[in-house]
Parts: structure tokens; sequence; C-alpha cells
């Protein structure tokens, strides 16, 4: 009879431990994954941010050691991510090409100037620095136009803001769900034993030597879920690298490295927190009051 009560409650014990390491690891998981979609999204951004072209054109008069040397001077700007020079006679095949005919042929002449192509980086993609970065540019006397497309670059900007904004309440809101639901999985784990923790009160143990093992045994079992959630957050990251290698999602180590850190660390601070609370509860109950 002891025998068979032995092993109910062992079988007991394992089941309350599995209900919590794996509420730990979902959790951890879908906010790991939140993680790497804050990351990504910030990363996307920048992508497009980075495919805004200012196109600088030169006058007739410019001769090539002024085009070299503004080159070079766009180059070594921190602003500028690229600087391509293109001449009149690229410019005009790549428009024949768009078009699928020789507009030349019959104009006679080559209306087309040559230019300098410049992507910006990410940083310094707003209306304004844009504004005030053509200005300057503009004011050089071989330059005849500075052309690019405010509307869109005025848009992408506030999109940007708005999705980051959106994903940082978002994070800020599943942070909070997961940390109620962990707390939940361990209050209930906590109050299957709250008749242990009253009876090692009553015969003396004070609080903190009682609430030691629990803290540590949820510690341990954070760990052990926190390591499942990366376990599956690598898995996701390796298939989506396969089969999407140009989201060159391992290139960023460290940040990566951060998230991945992030995990474990939630793992640990929300279990040892959790058990805290919980067992102080319980401390701090009345024996009558364990019945309800």
């Amino acid at each position: 009879m002891s025998k068979s009560f032995e092993r109910y409650q062992k079988r007991k014990l394992i089941s309350s431990y599995f209900s919590v390491i794996l509420s730990i690891a979902l959790v951890l998981f879908l906010l790991g994954i939140l993680g790497l979609l804050v990351l990504n999204t910030r990363k996307l951004a920048d992508h497009f941010k980075e495919q805004i072209t200012i196109s600088v054109f030169f006058s007739d008069t410019a001769n090539q050691v002024e085009i070299d040397q503004l080159q070079k001077q766009l180059v070594l700007s921190e602003y500028t991510k690229s600087a391509d020079f293109v001449s009149k006679e690229e410019a005009a095949a790549l428009h024949s090409e768009e078009i699928g005919e020789d507009f030349m042929e019959f104009l006679g002449e080559n209306p087309l100037k040559n230019s300098i192509d410049v992507h910006l980086n990410a940083a310094y993609v707003s209306p304004e620095q844009i504004d005030s970065i053509a200005a300057a540019l503009a004011e050089r006397p071989f330059i005849e136009e500075v052309s690019y497309d405010r509307p869109t670059i005025a848009l992408l900007t506030e999109n940007t803001r708005r999705i980051g904004l959106g994903i940082l309440i978002a994070s800020g809101v599943f942070t909070l769900i997961a940390v109620l639901l962990i707390n939940s999985s361990i209050r209930l784990s906590i109050y299957s034993k709250r008749f242990i923790i009253k009876t090692m009160q009553m015969v003396g143990a004070t609080k903190s030597f009682i609430r030691r093992p629990f803290i540590w045994n949820n510690i341990k079992l954070g760990l052990i879920g926190a390591g499942l959630a990366l376990l599956g957050l690598y898995g996701l990251l390796y298939y989506l690298n396969q089969n999407f290698p140009e989201l060159g999602l391992f290139e960023d180590l460290p940040e990566l490295g951060m998230v991945f850190g992030g995990v474990l660390l939630l793992g640990i601070v929300i279990s040892s927190a959790s058990t805290y609370f919980a067992t102080q509860r319980f401390l701090n109950l009345r024996t009558d009051d364990l019945y309800y």
C-alpha cells in the first residue's frame, strides 16, 4: 500500500515538473521568436532604407576631376553606404533597355547627364537629413540637380516608426503575459506542497531555509525549459536559413547571442521570482487558510 502511494506521489511530482518545464519552454520559445522578429524587422527596415537613392546630376561643364573628387568625398562621408558613378552613356543604355528601344535614334543626341547614385546608411534616411545633404550637394557649381523621392522617404520613415512602436508595445504585452503564465504554473506547483511548507514552518524552520530548496529546484526547471526553448529557436533559425539564405539569419551573431542570452536569463529570473513570491504567500497564510 505504501509503495503504491509512493509511486503515485512520484508520478504526480514528475507530472508537476513536466508541466512547469513545458510551460516555461513554450513561453520562452515564443518570446525568443518575438525577439528575433524585433531584430529582423529592424534589419528589414534598414535594408529598404538603404535602397533609397539620391541622384546627383552634373552639368555639361563639369570635368572628370571634379566628378572623381566629389565621388571620393561622398564615399568617405559617414552618411554614405555607396556612391556609384553612372556615365551618360551607361544611363542611356539602361533607359533604352527599360523602354525597349533606342530613344537616341529619334533625338539624334544623348540628353542624359553624368551622375552619381548615392545610397545612404539607414541611420541617415529621413526627410530632414536627406534635405540637408541634398542642399549641401546642390551648392556646388558643377552640379545641375540633386534628385530624390521625398514622399517615398517620408512614408518609409513614418511606417518604420509605426511598426517599431507597434512591435515594442506587443513585446511588452507579451512579456507580461509570459511572466503571468510561468508564474501561474509555478504557483500551482508550489500549491501542491503548501502543507509541507507549513509543516516545516511549524517545526521551526526559517522562511529563507524553506524557500531555498524550492527556488533552487525551480531555477533548475527554468534552465531546462530555457534550454528546450533555445533548441527550438536554433532549429527554427536553421530551417529558415536553409530555405531562405538571403535573410542572413546567422550573420549577426552578437545580436543572436543577446536574444539567446535573454531567453536564458528570463528563464532563471522569472522562475526564481515566481517561486519566491509563491512560497512567501503560503508562508504568510494561517494554517486554516491552506484548505481554501
